[in-house]
């Protein structure tokens, strides 16, 4: 099987490969020609190659305090054990001392990941003994359990930057995984719309960054609210934030993308389908706040990932003399084709200029 639920597993590849960029280097040239039963097959084959490249360069290490009962002083002592050894005839000390210890959250977080996507059935017995072997090297690491992963403490320094790519790609397995009502297991599902659109937004972002850098500006942005006269601060603080996927600029024209990720683009109202209202107040919300001066120069796209719907939208409107459309995006055809649709998208709107 090459595809999960129409997207070739290949086009994941290729989108974890813009999103997180350690993955366009050389040394990923095996992966990249592989052939991957499932999402989850791809992420063991990453994250393995990847553990044994940080084991070849040294796991992370953070001083974690250890207490111990030594016969010499170390760090600094705990009085009331050391008098409680003694009185039991034990010539020791209780000290307590920070040493530089691999079991720390990183790898724990590390070791947890490549222990599930060990158990899971759809991980070839190819990664499944790439995975054996660099959990081997994390033999003194513990476990941890994923729910209780506090993912937004993790911080990155210059000691540990490459865990950046190890612990995205952890979250995106352990984010997906189910725990069953049966015996309380874990099983691993394959990536859902909440996951992939994640990787679908990311993706467009760091594919215009690499390759359309003739545009001034590529960023995912706040949009400011276009607001006239004075207003107290906690009157703003309830306005919602607008934070755009995608936002391209050349010049004075700018082009606002949010991509869409949905198992169904189109909704329906008794028998006429049309574009989901949400999806497009939101764009419009976005467009017409940024053109503060009503310049017309601010366009909006919606970028669906295609479905297997027999209506799709590839449409264009012209709304207060603003452009603002949907079209989609097939992640089930050759990534060429793919890349040619996004390069497509940014001919309508920009002038080519020297990348």
């Amino acid at each position: 099987m090459t595809n999960d639920k129409g997207i070739f597993i290949k086009n994941v590849y290729y989108m974890l490969s813009y999103a997180f960029r350690a993955l366009r280097q050389d040394g990923w040239k095996s992966v990249a020609v592989e052939d991957f039963a499932s999402a989850q097959d791809l992420l063991a084959a990453i994250l393995a190659k990847a553990t044994a490249q940080q084991v070849k360069q040294g796991l992370h290490r953070e001083y974690v305090t250890q207490r111990d009962t030594l016969p010499v002083l170390r760090g600094k002592i705990n009085l009331p054990e050391t008098v409680r050894c003694r009185t039991q005839c034990s010539p020791v000390m209780a000290c307590k001392f920070d040493e530089l210890s691999e079991d720390n959250l990183f790898n724990r977080i590390l070791k947890t990941t490549l222990t599930l996507l060990l158990r899971d059935s759809t991980v070839s017995d190819t990664h499944k003994a790439a995975v054996r072997r660099v959990l081997r090297f994390l033999d003194g690491v513990a476990v941890v359990q994923p729910a209780a992963i506090p993912w937004t403490r993790l911080q990155y320094r210059r000691d540990n930057q490459n865990y950046e790519l190890l612990m995205g790609l952890c979250q995106l397995v352990l984010d997906g995984m189910l725990q069953t009502t049966e015996n309380g297991s874990h099983k691993l599902a394959m990536f859902d719309d909440t996951h992939m659109e994640r990787l679908y937004e990311k993706f467009i972002l760091e594919y215009y960054r690499r390759h359309h850098s003739y545009l001034s500006e590529i960023k995912a942005s706040q949009v400011p609210w276009n607001l006239t006269g004075m207003h107290d601060a906690q009157s703003l603080r309830l306005l919602p934030v607008m934070k755009t996927d995608v936002l391209l600029r050349q010049g004075e024209k700018i082009l606002i993308i949010d991509a869409k990720y949905y198992g169904q683009i189109m909704q329906r109202n008794f028998d006429k389908l049309s574009l989901r209202s949400a999806h497009l107040y939101q764009i419009y919300a976005y467009v017409s706040n940024a053109d503060r001066q009503h310049t017309g120069n601010v366009s909006g796209l919606l970028v669906y990932a295609k479905t297997q719907e027999e209506l799709l939208p590839d449409c264009m409107y012209n709304m207060g003399g603003n452009h603002i459309g949907a079209v989609t995006l097939d992640l089930s055809r050759d990534f060429s084709k793919i890349t040619a649709q996004l390069d497509a998208i940014a001919a309508r709107f920009f002038e080519r200029g020297q990348g």
